[in-house]
């Protein structure tokens, strides 16, 4: 564990303080930090995501399932 010196809001700290033990508030603040860097590393995966669709080619659902056919057709030759 390593230790960081951060500012917060004023009402955020007083909350936590009336709200949160002294024992958990390290914990409490390692939990909300740790969610919200996922929900941001799920955000910027979901934007990749949406330039590579918008930079690949479309296909209908008619041509997929002719390629898969096609495919499984090669596998068991």
């Amino acid at each position: 564990m390593a230790k960081m010196n951060v500012s917060i809001d004023e009402d955020v700290r007083e909350d936590l303080l009336k709200l949160v033990p002294a024992r958990k508030r390290s914990q409490v603040i390692n939990e909300t930090l740790r969610k919200e860097l996922l929900r941001r590393k799920r955000e910027a995966a979901v934007q990749q995501i949406q330039q590579l669709r918008t930079k690949s080619a479309t296909l209908k659902s008619e041509e997929i399932v002719a390629l898969v056919r096609r495919d499984r057709r090669r596998s068991r030759i």
